[in-house]
């Protein structure tokens, strides 16, 4: 089961919190406890409510909507849904990069010594299902895929052992990458942060089904062919490092996604390079979580 946002398909109306599970959906505001006061926190999407009303509740959630999926009640086909990003309004996304050892070495970067990373925004979020949108402005779109931590605790300064409890769940993001506008300075965000360029799901995998981050097969296809296989296993800085440095640094607010960096494979150190080209298919698939798949266009 996968914490989603949705809404119904061809409608215009905000984005509601479902579980979901073999291509059905159960909505979030059906749980006993869904009114509570605590959940209506201003301004913020329904799936950032459910976060902010903390593990417990999440976890109650997840155990309400196995025994409806068993009983067949309260059921939303899934062909009449749009599943969005699994948080549709971050506070932050924040993403590693060089964080495979493989990586550094193709790019010819030396390992860091601490995390790097860089923002992107609201506006590159997009669903499982939708297009990556191709930039006028560039001509060398690169492929990314990797393993997404989402913060369901406020959390600051916490330890590397303690990390990890911070943590509401995981998804998978595709961090798109525009090489020649990423390379044009010293910071990669100009490549990093246009519209599109972060779709995310199939949704959020709760910690109780993923409890090792470090022990997950990432693999990344292109038009079905395999262009990345690794292991999260063989991260510079594994999840909890990420957490424990970032939260030394700035609050960590449930809802905040973390982005852990790519493994090797990408496709401008392929010769010859290797770009997201009009009308392409690229797929992401990290066991345990699912399967993000997008299409790739043209304006």
């Amino acid at each position: 089961m996968l914490l989603v946002s949705y809404s119904t398909r061809g409608s215009d109306g905000p984005w509601r919190a479902g579980i979901s599970q073999e291509h059905q959906v159960i909505d979030a505001l059906a749980h006993p406890s869904a009114h509570a006061e605590e959940a209506f926190v201003a301004g913020a999407s329904a799936v950032r409510r459910v976060l902010n009303q903390g593990p417990e509740y999440l976890t109650a959630l997840f155990q309400w909507a196995d025994q409806q999926f068993a009983a067949g009640t309260q059921l939303i086909a899934g062909e009449t849904v749009e599943i969005g990003p699994p948080v549709p309004d971050p506070d932050k996304i924040i993403c590693l990069g060089v964080n495979y050892r493989e990586h550094a070495a193709e790019s010819e970067m030396t390992p860091p010594v601490a995390p790097m990373f860089f923002a992107k925004f609201r506006n590159s979020l997009v669903g499982p299902e939708s297009p990556i949108i191709l930039p006028a402005m560039s001509h060398e779109v690169d492929y990314e895929g990797e393993l997404a931590a989402i913060i369901g605790t406020r959390c600051k300064a916490v330890a590397e052992r303690d990390a990890l409890r911070y943590v509401a769940g995981y998804s998978i993001m595709h961090d798109v990458s525009a090489r020649d506008l990423q390379m044009q300075t010293s910071q990669w965000m100009g490549g990093k942060a246009l519209d599109t360029f972060a779709p995310m799901g199939p949704g959020i995998a709760p910690t109780s089904a993923i409890p090792d981050p470090q022990a997950l097969r990432l693999i990344t296809r292109l038009n079905g062919q395999e262009v990345q296989h690794d292991s999260t296993g063989n991260m510079i800085f594994s999840v909890a490092a990420a957490i424990a440095f970032l939260s030394s640094l700035m609050t960590l607010e449930p809802g905040d996604i973390i982005a852990t960096g790519t493994p090797s494979g990408v496709g401008f150190k392929r010769t010859p390079p290797l770009y997201l080209q009009d009308g392409d298919i690229a797929e992401i698939e990290i066991e345990r979580i699912g399967i993000l798949r997008n299409p790739v266009v043209r304006p």
